[in-house]
């Protein structure tokens, strides 16, 4: 089981690597489950000499396909893997939203980290008029098609699904709508799946209680110690 703290824009370098400080200690002796923050490009570094040694792990909130090249304002795979990080996400609603992030563009990316042997945690998500009108499934076969031909099951890709609805609107799918769409992107890819949207440590436990979510993408909850060291003891208890 994976908790993955997704920071956005938020916390400078040394604003993350006091917050970094206030991580450790509490999930140091977390051997059941994995941990990941996820600090914007300029925060990683600092990131990353806090929590060496720790059982936290640091991943970036993207990734280019490229290894070099004219791709002024994006970062590759291997840049990262020489900072130190461990993994990255690809393809969050928010990219694909405000800055033209594709299907396709999203399995390049996933595709490119997996080669350089960074860890993947690749999202797809439906609109809520999209969920209202019963595309959920038709939206979510689309957006993985590409990672499966481009990909496969791979050991270090991970699924995680965010409904676009529940990102940052306090709403969340119920555990049961929560299950079923993560059985059925199963169904498309046996890869773990993460789930996003308004995970808080109140509603933690009982999403990752369902047999087919196997961690969270944390959004808004992940930018505090106390509820991002909540919902990792959620998560911890579950798989106790």
């Amino acid at each position: 089981m994976l908790i993955a703290g997704n920071w956005k824009l938020f916390k400078t370098p040394s604003q993350a690597a006091g917050f970094c400080r206030e991580l450790r200690q509490p999930l140091d002796d977390v051997s059941e489950i994995e941990i990941a923050v996820c600090p914007p490009y300029v925060s990683l570094t600092s990131a990353i000499e806090v929590l060496a040694g720790s059982k936290v792990a640091v991943y970036s909130q993207n990734v280019h396909w490229a290894e070099n090249g004219a791709f002024t304002g994006e970062v590759s795979a291997a840049m990262l893997r020489e900072l130190g990080v461990d993994g990255a996400i690809v393809g969050h609603s928010e990219r694909r939203q405000y800055f033209g992030e594709t299907d396709e563009t999203t399995a390049l990316r996933a595709k490119a980290a997996l080669e350089a042997g960074l860890k993947v945690i690749a999202c797809v998500g439906e609109l809520e008029a999209e969920r209202d009108s019963g595309e959920t499934e038709t939206v979510l076969e689309r957006q993985m098609i590409p990672i499966i031909k481009e990909i496969g099951a791979h050991e270090r890709l991970v699924i995680a699904y965010e409904p676009i609805w529940a990102i940052g609107t306090g709403k969340t799918a119920t555990p049961a709508q929560a299950q079923e769409t993560h059985a059925f992107i199963r169904g498309l890819l046996d890869v773990p799946i993460l789930y996003g949207g308004s995970v808080k440590p109140d509603n933690a436990a009982e999403l990752m209680g369902q047999p087919d979510v196997d961690g969270a993408l944390v959004g808004g909850a992940s930018l505090a110690a106390e509820s991002f060291i909540g919902i990792c003891e959620a998560a911890r208890q579950t798989v106790a």
